[in-house]
């Protein structure tokens, strides 16, 4: 693996790593699995995914990250460091890694991430801001004098922002997004069906059957859970109106996160916007009318980015072609004597 330089999106729900050999190498769940007695690590990823909620008292089956950063310094580190083994091809030398991070991110929280990715062998490392790297993950020519603005909506995190001239202007980050769905939809079903269904269900509802489109087209999905008064397993049915209903309240927050930044933006960059339109990229945003929505509340046109799910992984992949360029969304370890 001599001179590699890997593209890593350190998502709160998915990790995805890049490299411009391969392209998409990776994609698994940020799940890992860890005996309680003896720490010793179980699985990571796909296969600790599928003990979420099925494990004895003596396994542990975790996300190391929450709302885009890391929650569990050491589990995370771990994981990195399984994820970089995968796609490496040699441990002989050390690769020169880009993560991608929420725009909200704290220093203390940059350094962690930082830390983690040195600890699991990188040699050098450089931290990208989402909208930067969703920007050159979905093809948008940042390097003009041109307000381009881009809506990543993850799984922890959403992140808005207006680019131009190869740096951010404006920026917002909100722990709002695609996990926040679920959480809602799973407490929806609760109230209203007094039924008890988990995550995986509440995913495949949303995508099953969730939109916020203004038009709704009726759909109907059955799902199965617990009942909460008799105990007993319960098959219900639940209406595309419904979940509708539920997920419009996190949607709109979103959409205030779009308004704001837009507001903040310099008028000749925001008639730029016009006619470039709004990039929405992220797993979140393939929520079913969200496009449509964002064009009716803001005026603006709005277009879902091609592979969407993957245009951080390969922005940030990416990244070292263009980080001479950037005057804003990057920070390179340099900064940090000790991981050179």
């Amino acid at each position: 693996m001599s001179n590699i330089d890997i593209g890593i999106d350190l998502g709160t729900t998915t990790v995805l790593i890049y490299t411009k050999e391969k392209g998409i190498c990776l994609k698994e769940p940020s799940v890992v699995a860890v005996n309680t007695r003896t720490g010793q690590l179980l699985a990571v990823g796909s296969e600790a995914a599928s003990m979420l909620g099925k494990t004895p008292d003596k396994i542990r089956a975790v996300c190391p990250l929450a709302d885009g950063v890391i929650a569990d310094y050491e589990l995370c580190e771990q994981m990195v460091k399984y994820f970089l083994k995968k796609v490496s091809e040699s441990s002989m030398v050390k690769p020169r890694v880009a993560i991608c991070v929420p725009s909200g991110i704290t220093d203390v929280e940059s350094r962690a991430v930082i830390d983690a990715a040195v600890v699991a062998g990188a040699r050098k490392v450089y931290l990208v801001e989402e909208p930067v790297a969703a920007a050159i993950g979905a093809g948008v020519d940042i390097n003009r004098a041109n307000g381009n603005i881009i809506l990543d909506i993850g799984g922890g995190t959403t992140d808005v922002a207006v680019l131009s001239l190869n740096g951010i202007v404006t920026k917002a980050s909100l722990k709002v997004a695609g996990n926040r769905f679920d959480e809602i939809i799973i407490k929806y079903v609760r109230d209203n069906y007094n039924v008890l269904i988990g995550k995986r269900t509440a995913e495949s509802i949303k995508i099953g059957v969730g939109s916020v489109a203004p038009k709704l087209e009726e759909m109907e999905m059955d799902f199965r859970g617990r009942n909460l008064m008799s105990g007993l397993p319960q098959k219900r049915t639940i209406r595309r109106s419904e979940v509708r209903e539920a997920l419009m309240d996190p949607v709109i927050q979103i959409l205030q996160a779009v308004r704001s930044v837009i507001e903040r933006t310099p008028p000749e960059l925001v008639g730029d916007m016009i006619n470039n339109g709004i990039v929405l990229t992220g797993g979140g945003a393939k929520l079913h009318g969200l496009p449509e929505l964002v064009r009716k509340v803001l005026k603006i046109e709005a277009y879902l980015a091609p592979n969407s799910e993957e245009c951080v992984a390969i922005g940030t992949g990416k990244l070292f072609d263009f980080t001479d360029e950037f005057s804003d969304g990057i920070v390179d370890s340099i900064l940090y004597p000790h991981s050179r």
